[in-house]
């Protein structure tokens, strides 16, 4: 959208005080991320009804599900576009400056036709790349196809392109994502085909690395880790959610596995690429978890030994058919078991981190510590925002985007410490 927007002339401002146009994109996956959304809707309306707002635009999985009651609540809301309509942002924009309340919502088929001018955001030195958009898993906990409509592939045509793009502009690590990124292909070309689409990205000069998030473990297939270790610009890393390891949990959840399957299905990435990272996501307390059923999580995750681990307190989202589940579980006791899986998993990260002192890694500069001569960088253990970091004493100038090979010679509970090897 910002790529769109800045090709028609509109200048982006960093405050939103002084901003003519002020566009939210909107989130309502769980119920903390749609309060934000409509707390920030609402604060913006503020600079719309007293400030120099002259137009206040809704965008994404909000205005998507919400469409009616935001023009209904928030009359100070000028435009509203759906998660599909992203690229009428243009059309929004002169409709709401003229003063005409413009709704684009489109039907959740197809993609819209994008740009491959992008806007980075992240620091030009990473950008991610969505690869497809919605899903077909209907997981009982997860409102997303409801939201983002059926699994659509992005073209390979039009990736490759918006790709090179990018690594033009100075973008060295592209990160790969999607509702779920291991079935790309299956809609357009007929079969899995993330494994193709890794064989022509590493062919694009600048790229350093190319990361993949969000692999359903029942979707890993061998192609795609046979690509994984012929493509040296891919990282050895996995996002693979699992969000639970208990089969009666993961039935009622709808998930496609259960734990014996998934304990196979690590061992064997292991096996296949000894020096992979696996990251995942759990949700505790969801209906009927029991007390025993959360102390076999914490043991598969003292077993399993995942290098990265987030864990989530159970959300119960309206149109989902685990909210209308028996035997929901208390809100204090869904934190008090997130909070056990966390304490464990520092425990697990620490005894992991220092096995790898004395390791040498190539890094990318994050940024500097303040008042140090260290700076902050991430190796390809670690995704940016979600993951570790390590801390790199050295007298030498750094910028960030910059790529240095360190040696670790200290661990934390989540970092690292390490230092420039010549």
């Amino acid at each position: 959208m910002i790529g769109m927007l800045t090709a028609e002339g509109v200048v982006l401002c960093d405050d939103e005080t002084e901003a003519d146009i002020i566009i939210i994109n909107s989130c309502c996956f769980i119920n903390d991320a749609k309060e934000e959304s409509i707390n920030t809707i609402l604060e913006m309306a503020e600079y719309k009804k007293n400030g120099k707002c002259k137009a206040l635009i809704v965008t994404g999985c909000l205005s998507q599900r919400y469409q009616d009651e935001i023009k209904t609540e928030i009359p100070e809301v000028d435009a509203i576009l759906g998660t599909n309509s992203y690229d009428a942002i243009c059309d929004a924009v002169r409709e709401s400056l003229d003063q005409h309340f413009y709704k684009n919502v489109a039907t959740l088929e197809g993609l819209p036709k994008l740009t491959n001018k992008r806007t980075v955001t992240t620091g030009g030195h990473f950008a991610y790349l969505k690869i497809a958009e919605g899903c077909n898993k209907n997981c009982t906990y997860c409102i997303i196809p409801s939201i983002r409509g059926r699994y659509r592939s992005v073209p390979m045509e039009d990736l490759i392109a918006q790709a090179k793009e990018l690594a033009e502009n100075g973008v060295k690590e592209l990160i790969l994502v999607a509702q779920e990124t291991t079935l790309y292909g299956v809609d357009i070309y007929g079969e899995k085909s993330l494994h193709k689409l890794l064989d022509e990205l590493n062919k694009i000069p600048g790229l350093f690395w190319i990361r993949i998030m969000y692999c359903y473990p029942e979707e890993i297939y061998e192609e795609l880790i046979d690509a994984m270790i012929r493509n040296k610009k891919v990282c050895h890393y996995l996002d693979m959610p699992i969000q639970h390891c208990n089969d009666e949990i993961l039935r009622k959840m709808a998930r496609r596995t259960n734990r014996k399957e998934l304990e196979e299905r690590i061992a064997y990435l292991r096996e296949r690429i000894p020096d992979i990272t696996l990251r995942t996501t759990l949700i505790c307390g969801f209906p009927g978890e029991t007390e025993e059923m959360h102390e076999e999580l914490m043991q598969f995750i003292n077993d399993m030994e995942f290098d990265r681990l987030g864990a989530f307190a159970y959300s119960p989202e309206e149109g989902t058919v685990a909210a209308e589940l028996p035997d929901q579980v208390d809100d204090e006791l869904k934190l008090d078991w997130q909070a056990d899986v966390m304490e464990l998993q520092e425990e697990v990260i620490f005894d992991k981190n220092e096995t790898l002192i004395g390791q040498t890694y190539f890094a990318f500069i994050e940024g500097k510590v303040a008042d140090e001569n260290a700076y902050i960088g991430r190796t390809y253990r670690d995704a940016p925002n979600v993951d570790g970091y390590i801390f790199i004493n050295t007298d030498e100038e750094l910028m960030t985007g910059d790529i240095v090979k360190v040696q670790v010679t200290g661990a934390y509970e989540y970092d690292l410490i390490g230092e420039i090897v010549k």
